[in-house]
C-alpha cells in the first residue's frame, strides 16, 4: 500500500475585515500548547499572515480525514483565542493596505530581497499531497506520466477566485500569482533521474532561486521525504475535499507505477499544450471544457470521468472507490470551491463569504 500524506496551508484574517491578521508567531505558540498537535504538524510560511499545517504518514484515507479535522481544529481554536481565524482559501480576498510581514528567517529574508512585489502579494494558499515511491528513479518516472493529469486536478480544486476585493474571473487566481515566480507550472518531461537532478542542479547554481525548494513546480520528488509531491491545488475549504484529492493523487501514482512496471507507452504531452490546459484549468475550473491529456477539448464531467476510469484499478486495490467517486459526483454536482465563494458573496456578502472560508458556515 501507497502510503500518503497532505499539507494544507490557511490565510490568518481579521473575523470582521477578512484582512490579512499578521499574528502567526502567536497563533504557533498557542498551538504548540494545546493537546492536539504536536510542534512539527504546525509551521510557520513566508508570510505572518499564513500558517501551515501536515498530517502524519497516512495509510488510508479516514486518517488523512481524522488528521486534518484534528489539525484545523487546533489551529483554529489558536487563531480564535489570539483574534482572528484561519481562512481555507486559495487567495486572500482583501489584502488590506500595508503589506504583511514578512517571516524572519534567513531563507525568507533572502526570497523577500530578491523579489519585494512577488513576496508582498504572496498571499496564496495551497494542498500539497505526498504519495510514497519505492525510489528516486521511479519517482521519476511517476511525474513524467501524471504530469497530463495535473490540470484536470488544478480544475478540481479551484478556491481563489478573489483578490483585492474584486472577482478576478479566474477559478484559481493563486495559480497565475505563483506562476510569477522563475520556475513554476507544471514540470517538463525527463529522461531519468540523472536529468532530473542536472535539470534541479543548474536551475539552483544560476542563483536565480534560493535552493531547490523554490522550484515550484505543480509536481517534484521531496527532499525530504521518499514522495512524489503534487502541489497543484488551491487549499480546500472541505477537509473531505481535501481528502478526495488525496486518493485521487495516490491512486494516480499507483497507476503510474504499474504502468512503469508493464512498459506500458508513455505518451508525452507537449510542454506549450500543458501550459494552455494549466491556464484554462485556472480561468474556468470545471465551468466549460477542460483539455484531455492530450490536449483535447472536451467537457469538465467527460474529463474527470476519464480520470476516475484511469485510476479505478489502483482505488479499488486501495479500498477507496466508493469514497472518492462518491465526492467526485458531488464536486460534478455542486462545482468547486471558487463557485461556492461566488454564491456566498452573491448570497450574503462580505460577512457569508467570510464565514464560508473559516468554517463558521456550512459549504454547499
Amino acid at each position: 500500500m501507497i502510503t500518503v500524506g497532505v499539507e494544507e496551508e490557511y490565510l490568518l484574517v481579521d473575523p470582521v475585515t477578512a484582512e490579512p491578521a499578521p499574528v502567526a508567531e502567536e497563533v504557533l505558540r498557542t498551538a504548540g500548547l494545546g493537546p492536539f498537535a504536536e510542534g512539527d504538524e504546525v509551521q510557520d510560511e513566508l508570510l505572518q499572515a499564513q500558517i501551515e499545517v501536515a498530517t502524519p504518514v497516512c495509510w488510508n484515507l479516514e486518517e488523512v480525514g481524522g488528521h486534518l479535522l484534528r489539525l484545523r481544529h487546533a489551529v483554529g481554536s489558536a487563531a480564535e483565542a489570539n483574534g482572528c481565524r484561519i481562512a481555507a482559501t486559495g487567495a486572500a480576498p482583501l489584502r488590506g493596505v500595508r503589506p504583511v510581514p514578512v517571516t524572519r528567517t534567513p531563507r525568507y529574508l533572502r526570497i523577500e530581497g530578491d523579489a519585494r512585489q512577488l513576496v508582498d502579494e504572496h498571499l496564496i494558499c495551497g494542498m500539497h499531497i505526498h504519495a510514497g515511491v519505492p525510489d528516486r528513479e521511479t519517482g521519476v518516472a511517476v511525474l513524467n506520466r501524471i504530469r497530463p493529469w495535473l490540470p484536470t486536478l488544478l480544475a478540481m480544486s479551484a478556491n481563489s477566485p478573489f483578490w483585492d476585493g474584486r472577482d478576478t474571473g479566474f477559478a484559481s487566481w493563486r495559480t497565475l500569482v505563483f506562476g510569477r515566480w522563475p520556475v513554476s507550472g507544471p514540470p517538463p518531461h525527463f529522461e531519468g533521474l540523472a536529468d532530473y537532478e542536472q535539470r534541479l542542479e543548474a536551475l539552483v547554481a544560476s542563483g536565480v532561486v534560493a535552493d531547490r525548494g523554490q522550484v515550484y513546480w505543480q509536481a517534484r520528488l521531496s527532499d525530504r521525504y521518499p514522495t512524489i509531491e503534487v502541489r497543484c491545488p488551491d487549499v480546500q475549504i472541505r477537509a473531505d475535499d481535501a481528502v478526495m484529492f488525496a486518493g485521487i493523487v495516490r491512486a494516480l501514482v499507483a497507476t503510474a507505477i504499474a504502468e512503469e512496471k508493464a512498459g506500458a507507452r508513455l505518451s508525452s504531452t507537449a510542454p506549450e499544450l500543458l501550459q494552455l490546459a494549466n491556464w484554462h484549468a485556472a480561468r474556468h475550473g470545471l465551468n466549460g471544457t477542460l483539455l484531455d491529456p492530450l490536449g483535447r477539448p472536451h467537457s469538465s464531467g467527460d474529463v474527470l470521468y476519464a480520470l476516475l476510469d484511469h485510476i479505478t484499478p489502483a482505488l479499488e486495490e486501495a479500498g477507496d472507490l466508493r469514497v472518492v467517486s462518491g465526492l467526485v459526483h458531488r464536486l460534478l454536482q455542486n462545482g468547486t470551491a471558487a463557485d461556492s465563494q461566488r454564491r456566498a458573496l452573491a448570497e450574503g456578502g462580505l460577512p457569508r463569504l467570510i464565514d464560508l472560508l473559516t468554517g463558521a458556515a456550512p459549504s454547499d
